[in-house]
């Protein structure tokens, strides 16, 4: 049976290509959680009015992959560290925010900021956020990496360091041939 995890690290075309690499990840969609504007569109959400932050919904196989694990790899493929910033893009949709579906995530969430802290120097700065309506980005923004990344100077500068410690740190959460 399938489970779903929802997360907030940065610009989504980033999370979306380090999550779609691992064993036991169905599918990843990029969208909008947690603001106060019904049917975001992307030029909304970049203006940092609607409250959203770019996220992504994972669907998975938790007898394959754990929750722990997807928050393991969000801590070590994010930094968790700058409020409402990842690199060069700043603002409240840029927030590093995990959305538990269940008290049980809830819980995890906690324990897997407190293992990540002894890997920062500085204080994390993840929230915790109750779970709101997700709205799924435009199909421009799906599988971003995968069609057009590759050709985006931003992508090229911040995706490549991300799936380079993914693989450094987590090489036996990979699907074969990532």
């Amino acid at each position: 049976m399938s489970a779903t995890a929802t997360l907030a690290g940065g610009c989504f075309w980033c999370t979306e290509a380090v999550y779609q690499s691992l064993s036991g990840v169905e599918a990843v969609e990029s969208g909008y959680i947690g603001g106060t504007r019904a049917n975001p569109t992307y030029e909304e959400v970049c203006t940092g009015t609607t409250g959203h932050a770019e996220a992504i919904r994972i669907t998975y196989d938790p007898a394959v992959i754990g929750y722990g694990d997807l928050l393991d790899i969000f801590f070590a493929t994010h930094d968790p560290t700058t409020l409402n910033r990842q690199g060069n893009d700043i603002g409240t949709q840029y927030r590093s925010a995990i959305f538990p579906h269940d008290a049980a995530q809830e819980t995890e969430a906690r324990a897997a900021i407190t293992r990540a802290q002894a890997d920062w120097p500085s204080a994390i700065v993840t929230t915790i956020e109750p779970l709101a309506t997700w709205y799924p980005a435009e199909d421009y923004h799906q599988k971003y990496w995968d069609r057009v990344g590759d050709r985006n100077p931003y992508c090229m500068a911040v995706i490549p360091p991300k799936l380079q410690k993914l693989r450094k740190g987590f090489a036996e959460r990979l699907r074969a041939g990532n």
